[in-house]
């Protein structure tokens, strides 16, 4: 076997039991710790978000002392239930670093040497580093019991890059006849990606090159030529 096919495999896997075994936090709840929000002004600030029991609270961050301030007229509460109208609606931002698994199972690729464009489906799987933004939305809805429950909506928005290995059919159409049999191919991916994600749910899109990993890269009619497709992802941080 090719050694880059080794090293690449190697590579990848190592990456993909790395990151697994990070704590398990889905980004998606909305967890205790520092976000952005103007709970407290017009202005974007540092807030603390504390979660007890059936209560969110919502702490102001004093600049000045470079601390929590838990008194409480720098606080917010958020009770689970209430039988009171609240109207009060609250966004929190979290900025991070996301580490993902994504896989593109749909590749479009345009017109190549007068052959027609392509749609694949081609197994593939790649690791995603990119810039990452939570927002929750924090409210509260009406039950027919009119009573009020809170409900709390996640946005997440990421840019990055992504490498990974995958399939690439190898057949004469696609080497310009130099290659007078047909098999799957082992490729390089690697390319750019922009991912939303709204509560456990991701989607994104993806521009990305293959580099066939054989002797039969200078003959593929597809080699490093970009493609556009759909990017599914699993967190893994």
């Amino acid at each position: 076997m090719n050694i880059r096919i080794i090293l690449l495999f190697s590579v990848t896997v190592g990456l993909f039991t790395s990151c697994g075994v990070i704590k398990n936090s889905p980004k998606y709840q909305l967890a205790n710790g520092y976000y952005k929000s103007k709970s407290f002004s017009s202005k974007t600030e540092k807030v603390y978000i504390d979660n007890e029991v059936d209560t969110v609270y919502v702490y102001k961050y004093d600049k000045v002392l470079k601390t929590v301030d838990t008194s409480s007229i720098n606080r917010l509460v958020f009770a689970h239930k209430t039988s009171k109208s609240n109207e009060d609606s609250k966004y929190f931002r979290q900025p991070s670093f996301d580490v993902d698994f994504v896989t593109m199972p749909f590749k479009y690729r345009p017109t190549q040497r007068g052959f027609p464009q392509q749609f694949n489906t081609n197994l593939n799987g790649a690791v995603y580093f990119g810039l990452r933004n939570d927002v929750y939305h924090l409210k509260y809805k009406e039950t027919p019991l009119k009573k009020y429950l809170r409900q709390t909506t996640h946005y997440g928005f990421s840019f990055g890059v992504f490498t990974g290995i995958g399939g690439a059919a190898i057949n004469p159409w696609v080497t310009n006849g130099v290659v007078g049999y047909e098999y799957d191919g082992v490729a390089w991916s690697k390319g750019i990606s922009a991912i939303i994600g709204i509560n456990n749910f991701t989607l994104g899109l993806a521009l990305g090159f293959d580099d066939l990993l054989d002797e039969n890269k200078d003959f593929w009619i597809y080699q490093q030529k970009p493609w556009l497709g759909l990017a599914f992802g699993l967190n893994l941080n």
